[in-house]
C-alpha cells in the first residue's frame, strides 16, 4: 500500500440535496464508506461523460462506495433548484446531489474545473483528487485499495448508501431533445431520457409509435428492439431515411421510418480521445458526444459536442473525417481547421450555410465555403464565422445589435422561411431571432422551459420544451416580444497571483501500478493560453512537460487563464507486450488577478495530490 498524505475532508454545505428522500447530509453520516465528491454542473460535456464513467463503478462497488454530487454552477439557469432537479433526472443520476449554488464546498475542497473528483476513505481523509476525464480506472484501483485496507482495520462499513430514488411521473415524454418533420407529415421526437424516438401525429401530442425498447443501450434492429443511449438530434437524408445522434452511445444511426428497422452508421460505441483517429472507415473510428446532426453539402454534417468541434459522415463513401475545430474549447473564428469551438449543439443548414449554436461560449454561428482556401488546403474550403456571442464567459438576455447581444447556453437552431434564424435559447426559456440582414438580434417568444430544439411545421413553429417534456406550438409573431436586458459574466474567485513569473505545475501522478507511457515519445500535453490574450508575456503554445514558467506582462491586473492537459499511462507489467493504457485529460479556466501579496506557484491537479498542500495541510 502506498503512502498516503492524510487531508481531512471539509464539511459539505450547500442549499439541500436531491436523491436523499428529503434528507440532509453530513460526512459523518457517510462515515465508514468510500466516499466520491463528483463536482459537476449539468450544461458541461465532459461532466456527462465523467457520469457515465462512473455508472459501472457504482454499481460494482455499491455496498461500499457512495458517490456523491455537488453540483456546482456555471450559469445562472444551473443555479435554479428546480433546473438541477431536471438535470438529476434527465441524466440518471443514481446517488445523493448537493445543490451547491454558492460554490461553498467547491472553494472549501479548492475546486479548480468542472468536473473534479474527491476521494474520500472511510475515516474522513481526503487521498486523491482527478480533474477531467479518464480516472474511473484509476478510481476503482483506488477503492478496491482503500476496501482492503479498512477491512483490515475494521473501519469500512458494508450496506447500501443514502441514495433514495424519486417517484416517476407518467408523461409521454421525458426530456425531449430535438425533433423533425418526416415524410409523412407527422413529427419524430428523441425521447431522450428514455432512450427512445416517439412519432407524433402533426398536432405535436398523439403517440403514433415508439422506437427503441426504452433501455440505454446500442443495439440494432426492429423498432422494438433496438436500444439507444440518450439520443438527441435528428436529420433527414435524401432517402427519407432519418439519421440519430446517439449521443451517450457516441455514435450515429440510421432510422427507417417505413420499415422501422434501427441500424448503426458510425461509431465503435467508446469514446474518442486525443490519439484516436480523425477519419476512416464510419464503423471504425470513435466519435464523442455527437449531439445534433444536419444534412448539408452533399454530407451528414456533426456536431461533436464533445471534443469541440464538427465532423462530417459521408454517406457515399461509408467515412467520417473531422471538418471543423482544434478540439480546443472556446471561441475562435477563421479557417475550419484552426477554429475553435465550445460544445456545438444543435445545426440547421440553409442555402450556403450551416448555422451552429455552440452552447458553451453562448454564441450562434456558421461555417461557410471559403473562396480563399481551396479544398484540400488549410481549413478544408470551409471558414467560421461568429452572428453573436463573445466568449466562454458572457452570457444573459439582451438583444439588439448582434455585437452586443446576449444568449444563455442555447442548444438549438432552425432557419425561418425569411432566412434570419431561431434560436433556442436554452437557459434563458426563450426563443429568439438573428436577422442575418439587419444584424440584429430579436426575442420570439418566453416562458418555455428549457427549449433545446424546433422545427417548421406549417405557418407556425413547433419548440420541443424539454423540461416540461412536450413539444409547443408557436405562431411566429409578426413583432417580438421585449423583454428586459439583463448581461451577466461567469464569476468564479480569482487566484490572486503576484507579479512576473509565475510556475504553473500541473499535478499527475500515475495510478498504481501504472507508469506514463514513454515507448513512442512523450506521452504527456500542456497547452496554455490567455483571456485577455495580453496577459501573458511568455509562455503560452503548446509543450509536453506539465511545468511551465509563465511571464505575466506588466500593466494587465486581471484575466484568465486557460490550460489544457493531457497524460497516458499504461499498466506497469514488464511481462504484457500490449498493456493497457489509459488517457487522462481536462481543461482548465483560471481567473487570476494580479496583486503583489499572490502566490508565484499554481498547481493544478489532473490526477493524484498536490504534495506542496498536503504537507501544508
Amino acid at each position: 500500500m502506498t503512502k498516503r498524505a492524510r487531508v481531512r475532508a471539509p464539511e459539505l454545505r450547500g442549499r439541500t440535496w436531491i436523491n436523499t428522500g428529503g434528507k440532509e447530509l453530513t460526512l459523518a453520516d457517510l462515515r465508514g464508506h468510500i466516499v466520491i465528491l463528483d463536482f459537476w454542473t449539468f450544461c458541461c460535456i465532459n461532466c456527462l461523460h465523467v457520469l457515465d464513467e462512473l455508472r459501472e463503478l457504482e454499481e460494482r462497488h455499491r455496498d461500499t462506495v457512495v458517490i456523491v454530487g455537488v453540483h456546482s454552477p456555471k450559469f445562472v439557469h444551473e443555479a435554479e433548484h428546480q433546473a438541477v432537479v431536471d438535470a438529476v433526472e434527465r441524466y440518471e443520476v443514481h446517488h445523493p446531489v448537493l445543490d451547491d449554488p454558492e460554490l461553498a464546498t467547491w472553494k472549501q475542497y479548492a475546486v479548480r474545473a468542472w468536473p473534479t473528483l474527491v476521494v474520500v476513505d472511510p475515516e474522513g481523509y481526503v487521498v486523491a483528487q482527478h480533474a477531467g476525464e479518464g480516472h474511473a480506472h484509476a478510481i476503482e484501483k483506488l477503492v478496491e485499495e482503500l476496501e482492503a485496507e479498512h477491512g483490515a482495520k475494521g473501519t469500512l462499513r458494508r450496506g447500501d448508501g443514502p441514495y433514495v430514488p424519486p417517484e416517476p411521473e407518467p408523461t409521454d415524454l421525458r426530456f425531449p431533445g430535438k425533433a423533425l418533420v418526416l415524410p409523412s407529415g407527422n413529427v419524430l421526437v428523441s425521447d431522450t431520457t428514455r432512450h427512445q424516438l416517439v412519432e407524433l401525429e402533426p398536432d405535436g401530442e398523439t403517440v403514433v409509435r415508439r422506437v427503441g425498447a426504452g433501455e440505454r443501450g446500442l443495439a440494432d434492429g426492429p423498432a422494438e428492439k433496438a436500444r439507444f443511449s440518450e439520443p438527441q438530434g435528428l436529420a433527414l437524408l435524401p432517402d427519407g431515411s432519418v439519421v440519430v445522434a446517439d449521443t451517450v452511445n457516441h455514435a450515429l444511426r440510421r432510422y427507417d421510418p417505413v420499415g422501422g428497422e434501427v441500424t448503426t452508421l458510425a461509431g465503435t460505441g467508446r469514446q474518442w480521445w486525443q490519439g484516436s483517429a480523425t477519419s476512416g472507415p464510419a464503423r471504425e473510428v470513435d466519435l464523442s458526444s455527437p449531439w445534433d446532426v444536419a444534412w448539408w453539402a452533399d454530407r451528414v454534417w456533426i456536431a461533436m459536442a464533445g471534443i469541440h468541434q464538427l465532423w462530417t459522415y459521408d454517406p457515399a463513401t461509408g467515412t467520417v473525417a473531422v471538418a471543423a475545430g482544434t478540439t480546443n474549447e472556446g471561441l475562435v473564428d477563421g479557417p475550419a481547421d484552426r477554429a475553435w469551438f465550445a460544445q456545438p449543439s444543435g445545426l440547421a443548414a440553409a442555402g450556403d450555410r450551416l448555422w451552429v449554436a455552440d452552447s458553451e461560449t453562448s454564441a450562434l454561428r456558421w461555417i461557410e465555403r471559403d473562396a480563399r482556401t481551396e479544398e484540400g488546403a488549410d481549413g478544408g474550403g470551409f471558414a467560421v464565422r461568429t452572428a453573436v456571442g463573445t466568449g466562454l464567459f458572457d452570457f444573459g438576455h439582451r438583444d439588439g445589435a448582434a455585437e452586443q447581444a446576449l444568449f444563455q447556453h442555447p442548444l438549438g437552431v432552425t432557419v425561418l422561411p425569411d432566412g434570419s434564424v431561431a434560436v433556442c435559447d436554452t437557459y434563458n426559456h426563450a426563443l429568439r431571432r438573428y436577422d442575418p440582414a439587419a444584424d440584429e438580434v430579436t426575442t420570439l417568444a418566453t416562458d418555455l422551459r428549457e427549449p433545446s430544439g424546433a422545427v417548421l411545421l406549417d405557418d407556425d413553429i413547433l419548440v420541443v420544451e424539454s423540461a416540461r417534456h412536450r413539444l409547443t406550438r408557436l405562431r411566429l409573431p409578426e413583432e417580438a416580444v421585449r423583454v428586459e436586458s439583463v448581461a451577466h459574466r461567469t464569476r468564479r474567485e480569482a487566484t490572486e497571483v503576484a507579479p512576473g513569473r509565475l510556475r504553473l505545475d500541473v499535478v499527475f501522478q500515475a495510478p498504481p501500478g501504472q507508469k506514463l507511457d514513454e515507448r513512442y515519445g512523450p506521452s504527456t500535453r500542456l497547452l496554455v493560453s490567455a483571456t485577455p490574450p495580453e496577459l501573458l508575456a511568455d509562455g503560452a503554445g503548446q509543450g509536453t512537460d506539465l511545468a511551465r514558467e509563465l511571464t505575466l506582462a506588466d500593466g494587465v491586473t486581471e484575466g484568465v487563464l486557460h490550460v489544457s492537459a493531457m497524460a497516458a499511462s499504461c499498466d506497469d507489467d514488464p511481462d504484457v507486450e500490449y498493456p493497457a493504457c489509459h488517457v487522462h485529460q481536462q481543461d482548465w479556466g483560471v481567473p487570476v488577478r494580479v496583486t503583489p501579496d499572490g502566490v508565484s506557484r499554481l498547481p493544478l491537479v489532473l490526477a493524484g495530490m498536490d504534495d506542496r498542500d498536503a504537507a501544508e495541510a
